[in-house]
């Protein structure tokens, strides 16, 4: 947890000269933004925070073990639109812990990801998002549950869409729907799917 909470912050820290070579591409006079930019003509970097639910797709042990497969999560995100409908995000992912086989099982991870957006109005919009994500689960069981403990890592395949409102031209509520694939110690990888509400800020 410390060493993915560290990297995160590297990330959150790099994400501005990130943004100032993608935007060094399309400046004035030398690109599609020259004429267009963003829908409010200012830069598209961009720091979000998501709250929400996460479900788990685990096998629960039996019908004598206690078994809640959602619980909270929460994502830190640092991205840059380098066009108007194009773009990449980095993010942290802590999808919760959850009851399961005697014991518990949570998942987290780093993810990038390459994000398509289109306005739909002036301050709606629909975005899509493909990409992977570097996850490690820990699992910990009762014995006779049947199901394996211990700690995997790996990456998996991600994807996601969802629905955002600008409530100015730098703030923005957004409303998503992601899937990030995760290895457990069961073996395999299994999806971990979460809804969320958050806030994004352009800077």
């Amino acid at each position: 947890m410390a060493a993915l909470r560290s990297v995160v912050c590297v990330v959150l820290a790099a994400a501005p000269a990130f943004w100032g070579a993608a935007s060094a591409q399309t400046a004035p006079g030398s690109g599609p933004s020259a004429t267009g930019g963003d829908w409010f003509g200012k830069p598209r970097g961009y720091l979000g925070l998501s709250l929400g639910r996460s479900r788990y797709s685990l096998d629960c042990g039996g019908v004598a073990f206690v078994c809640d497969k959602s619980d909270q999560s929460v994502k830190v995100t640092a991205g840059a639109m380098s066009g108007n409908f194009w773009g990449v995000e980095l993010g942290y992912l802590d999808l919760g812990r959850i009851d399961r086989a005697g014991g518990t099982t949570k998942a987290q991870g780093l993810n990038l990801s390459l994000v398509g957006k289109a306005p739909v109005g002036w301050q709606f919009s629909v975005f899509g998002k493909v990409g992977a994500t570097y996850g490690r689960t820990e699992t910990s069981t009762l014995a006779g549950s049947g199901i394996a403990g211990g700690t995997e890592r790996g990456m998996g395949l991600s994807y996601g869409a969802g629905v955002s409102y600008d409530f100015t031209p730098r703030l923005s509520a957004t409303l998503e729907w992601d899937s990030n694939d995760f290895r457990f110690a069961s073996g395999g990888r299994d999806p971990v799917r979460s809804t969320s509400l958050g806030l994004q800020y352009r800077y």
